[in-house]
């Protein structure tokens, strides 16, 4: 995907989610986030919302902290959510293709641009949230399409899960399969994740025998990656599944 098709998503989706939140009332359970409620919801995609611009807008070429969430609630709460989104979409439509400024894994174009990786970690994140804002207001979810989903199944296997952060280990080593199965080219959307003591090593292949399998449609299997949705299939050791459920976890 290109960079204009992930700000076109990111603008499409933090407006179904700033929607929903206000239908579903700040107050409301949001059943995919345990423990969290719509206002939590919009406190914290507005606070990474105004994180990511910053890096953009101002050019930062290393880490900073998050700000603080905003203390009120309410229709005042959707407003600010609004203004953050609003910004987040200019600030990133008007940037200069070539800005340089500091990111936390590789964007899909060579050599890395960090304008695609804002673009497209910012369309992702607010896809996922917007899933759940919908889910507390109940009633129909927004379809994801299927190019979108093999992308964000790609960013979070290749992307967050290669960082030394991840989770997910293993104290011998085993194989995970992770395999679109409505993809209009079903070979280029099948992943083979190398579990370890360190972090996933992941190739967008299938090359070899795995353990276990994740597989379904990619807007299902996107969700039930992102620990949203139930996985579709699982074949061979279904333990993988279970430390992939307690363990992959990311706000």
């Amino acid at each position: 995907m290109e960079t204009t098709e992930f700000l076109h998503a990111l603008d499409r989706e933090g407006r179904l989610l700033a929607a929903a939140a206000e239908e579903a009332g700040s107050d409301a359970e949001v059943p995919t986030c345990p423990g969290w409620r719509v206002r939590d919801l919009l406190r914290h995609t507005g606070v990474v919302h105004e994180w990511a611009a910053a890096f953009v807008a101002d050019g930062h070429t290393s880490p900073r902290p998050m700000g603080d969430p905003p203390r009120f609630d309410g229709a005042e709460l959707v407003a600010w959510y609004r203004e953050r989104h609003r910004r987040l979409v200019h600030t990133l439509r008007t940037a200069p293709a070539g800005v340089e400024c500091w990111t936390f894994h590789p964007a899909p174009q060579s050599p890395p641009s960090p304008l695609a990786f804002w673009t497209r970690r910012q369309a992702h994140e607010t896809a996922v949230h917007r899933f759940d804002a919908e889910s507390a207001r109940g009633g129909a979810t927004t379809a994801i399409g299927g190019g979108f989903a093999v992308d964000g199944i790609d960013e979070l296997l290749r992307g967050f899960h290669a960082r030394a952060r991840s989770g997910v280990r293993v104290a011998e080593p085993r194989v995970l399969r992770v395999r679109v199965t409505d993809a209009a080219d079903d070979t280029d959307a099948v992943w083979t994740v190398r579990l370890s003591d360190g972090p996933p090593a992941t190739v967008r292949n299938s090359a070899g025998a795995a353990d276990a399998e994740l597989a379904g449609p990619a807007d299902r299997l996107y969700l039930a990656l992102w620990n949203r949705a139930p996985v579709p299939s699982v074949t061979g050791d279904g333990s993988l599944l279970a430390l992939w459920r307690e363990t992959s976890a990311i706000v």
